[in-house]
């Protein structure tokens, strides 16, 4: 399966399961996050709430959940905390491991599709290019080729810096 990318609102994205740049305690907040659970409507907070809270929040840095999508065009919600950069002693083994966890996730529970935004490209900072290298690499790992995975990305300048990535790649 390949990888796709788009320029475009992941909120209409047609995928077994959407990933949602989430911050730890999954509540909603600005950005992607913030716009999905706008698009799926009271029942992803809902769901989120059932998330077992721990010390280090519903969705600690570099790991994901799933929940349901509400009103969303996808079975799934996989929500991951990808690391902010600045704050992140080993920013580049976080952001591996939220693109790694979200396609396990999504494998174990049988979706075909994902649909990814750029994981700690807004506020958290991550630099695109390094960004979409580590997410470039980590989708092409041979664990996850059965996925059929899309970036939906926001803006032109984004779009060309994963699309140069990915050439790179081929």
């Amino acid at each position: 399966m390949g990888i796709h990318i788009v320029q475009g609102d992941i909120t209409r994205a047609l995928a077994d399961a959407i990933v949602n740049a989430a911050n730890p305690t999954m509540l909603g907040g600005g950005g992607v996050d913030g716009a999905i659970h706008r698009a799926a409507g009271p029942e992803l907070l809902a769901a989120c709430k059932q998330v077992p809270l721990t010390e280090r929040g519903r969705c600690p840095f570099g790991e994901a959940r799933i929940t349901a999508a509400g009103k969303l065009n996808a079975r799934y919600v996989i929500h991951t905390a990808g690391p902010i950069y600045s704050q992140s002693e080993a920013p580049a083994l976080v952001l591996a491991s939220s693109y790694r966890n979200s396609m396990r996730l999504a494998l174990e529970n049988g979706c075909k599709s994902i649909a990814f935004p750029a994981i700690s490209c807004g506020v958290y900072g991550y630099p695109l290019n390094e960004a979409a290298e580590i997410a470039v690499s980590v989708c092409l790992e041979d664990e996850f080729k059965s996925l059929e995975k899309t970036f939906y990305l926001f803006g032109e300048d984004i779009v060309q810096v994963w699309r140069q990535v990915l050439s790179q790649h081929r």
